[in-house]
């Protein structure tokens, strides 16, 4: 096998700014295009400097960033080792040792003084990450957010009342502690000035530690097994938040039977999570929150029954919240004499995450919401899985409600003239767009430090599903603002932003249009109609070659008039959809027990 940096087929479709597809026709046409180096049938991996030769004699304009030919260099190691090697380049960065080759070095030290340390390490690490995406779990950002906030540490956070002061009791040295940390997810959202972490495998650990460093945060990262070999044993930090791996089999219970983390039962061969449950209690501080990812079935499997009851009993548990594809736990461990509650927060909040932070606060303040009480659970099965608490007194008005803005979503799709054949006009490019002046495109940076200020960012979700920004980041160089008018794209999605105010995320690209000459509408018609003629999975395509008719300004407005209409017709059928499910399980609901009756 080759030892030059190697490309898969999308990295070379990146690199010429072509879609995938554009990239087979090359191999299928060219018996002089590169051959395979490695890689299997399926995903072959092709020689970078072969890949660059050929392209040069076929005319083919394309541009490797020095960003690109320092990953390229470093996934030249081999996948086995890439964790590794990034981990090396960390290290680099941040205490000047290196392990690398030394044109690998040269390359990232390059990169940073361009473009500084973190920012540098960061695009290294998001390259690595959608690498190896099916290997490595990482925490979604939103819900990252959400669990510090909720625990009460790091910038981001409101308070809510049961977490702790980011200032660590007035000392400003709030501790937080991670022991599933992955390559730091949740630790670089919690904004601690301390914070500690241990992770299984030597390299995201190595990871972790890296990019809290080049952050300033003070960080004990440790490798190692936290169930059989606790990192921090004896150390209590004053919360702990946890995205720990479900469903794994293999966590020790044969040689922890005795273990004295387990004060509320001794968890079950097939129930793990209720192990780290557990561990991440015996770390934190009396009167310490605690927030932690749970598959749904850990809510209501028999095994772990009597722990459940165990943790309501003691007042350990205060509540269940489902998110989608998991619940979040939030735990408190129980001060000496203090009166447990006699109720738990369980809240649905699958469909509306938005509803977590208000519910969790009226349930502080008052026990009101979605509280549970106790004793009832406890004379039950002890099963806590948010859906089957839905309140019932309040089943009639929430389906009413929701029949109502079901049928206040519908829109009317634009009035389309036919014709027999297809309008034969001048046509032009995106590309020539950008020539003549009509189209400014600007580029979000590759990531910023999200929940650290009180700028708001459009995220890529929020693009996709038309929502307000979600996301929040300090302000800093480079941001790109968003103004009325702009038309924002994805790799899936277009649309044409309404309001000021907000920063481009990471991501996501912005089409400025002279609105004396061009319309924004049509624009970002003729761009999302080309972007999903190419593709249907994960390939890119060149959007400077989008082509689109010459128009004059008023036929313009025409057709950006139908665009906007077929957007807002696709808005109001994701609604409507998600409304419809939640209307037939209310129904569903309401009429076997009794809330709701057909009418007579």
């Amino acid at each position: 096998m080759s030892h030059d940096p190697t490309l898969n087929a999308g990295d070379i479709a990146r690199l010429a700014g072509v879609g995938r597809a554009a990239v087979s026709n090359w191999r299928r046409r060219h018996e002089d295009f590169p051959p395979p180096v490695g890689g299997t049938a399926n995903q072959p991996l092709f020689s970078l400097p072969q890949v660059e030769a050929w392209l040069r004699r076929y005319g083919k304009s394309y541009q490797l960033s020095l960003g690109d030919r320092a990953w390229q260099r470093l996934k030249a190691t081999g996948d086995l080792r890439l964790g590794e090697v990034v981990a090396q380049a960390g290290a680099l960065l941040t205490t000047g040792a290196s392990e690398l080759e030394p044109e690998v070095a040269a390359l990232v030290s390059e990169l940073a003084e361009r473009h500084g340390p973190l920012t540098a390490y960061e695009f290294l690490v998001e390259r690595y990450l959608e690498a190896h995406s099916r290997q490595l779990s990482v925490t979604r950002d939103d819900v990252a957010e959400l669990m510090v906030r909720l625990v009460g540490v790091g910038s981001a956070s409101r308070g809510c009342g049961d977490g702790v002061d980011p200032g660590g009791e007035g000392e400003g040295r709030a501790t937080v502690l991670d022991p599933a940390c992955g390559v730091g997810t949740l630790l670089l959202e919690a904004g601690a000035a301390r914070v500690l972490g241990q992770e299984l495998g030597d390299g995201s650990a190595a990871i972790a530690d890296a990019r809290l460093r080049l952050r300033g945060v003070e960080a004990t990262i440790v490798a190692g097994d936290a169930m059989r070999h606790d990192g921090f044993a004896g150390q209590k930090a004053d919360a702990v938040v946890c995205d720990p791996p479900f469903n794994e089999r293999a966590w020790g219970y044969e040689e922890l039977v005795g273990d004295p983390r387990w004060e509320y039962g001794l968890p079950p061969r097939g129930e793990p999570e209720l192990a780290w449950v557990q561990h991440c209690l015996t770390h934190v501080k009396p009167g310490g929150p605690v927030a932690i990812l749970m598959p749904p079935a850990a809510a209501s499997r028999k095994a772990g029954r009597r722990i459940r009851a165990n943790l309501l009993r003691a007042g350990a548990l205060r509540a269940v919240i489902s998110l989608p594809g998991s619940d979040l736990w939030l735990l408190r461990r129980p001060a000496a004499g203090e009166r447990p509650p006699s109720d738990v927060l369980i809240l649905d909040a699958a469909a509306d995450q938005s509803a977590v932070e208000p519910a969790w606060q009226a349930y502080l303040e008052d026990g009101s919401g979605q509280a549970v009480r106790i004793i009832d659970l406890l004379a039950d099965e002890v099963d806590m899985t948010p859906a089957r608490h839905q309140r019932r007194d309040d089943l009639g008005r929430a389906f009413t409600e929701t029949r109502d803005r079901f049928l206040a979503a519908a829109a009317t799709p634009p009035d389309l003239k036919v014709l027999d054949q297809p309008l034969d006009q001048p046509v032009t490019t995106v590309g020539d767009l950008i020539k003549e002046g009509l189209v400014t495109v600007s580029q979000a940076p590759p990531r910023m430090a999200a929940g650290d200020g009180d700028v708001p960012v459009l995220t890529a979700d929020d693009v996709a599903h038309g929502t307000p920004p979600s996301g929040r980041t300090g302000t800093r160089q480079g941001l790109v603002t968003i103004q009325p008018g702009d038309v924002v794209a994805s790799y899936s999605s277009v649309r044409v932003m309404a309001d000021a105010g907000s920063v481009l995320g990471p991501h996501l690209t912005l089409y400025r249009v002279d609105a004396r000459r061009l319309d924004a509408d049509f624009l970002a018609g003729f761009l999302r109609a080309a972007g999903s003629r190419a593709s249907t999975g994960s390939s890119r395509f060149d959007v400077r070659r989008t082509r689109l008719p010459r128009l004059s300004l008023k036929e313009q407005h025409a057709y950006g008039e139908a665009f906007r209409q077929l957007a807002v017709l696709e808005d109001a059928l994701r609604e409507t959809s998600a409304l419809g499910q939640t209307l037939i399980r209310l129904g569903l609901d309401g009429l076997t027990d009794g809330h709701l009756h057909p009418q007579s």
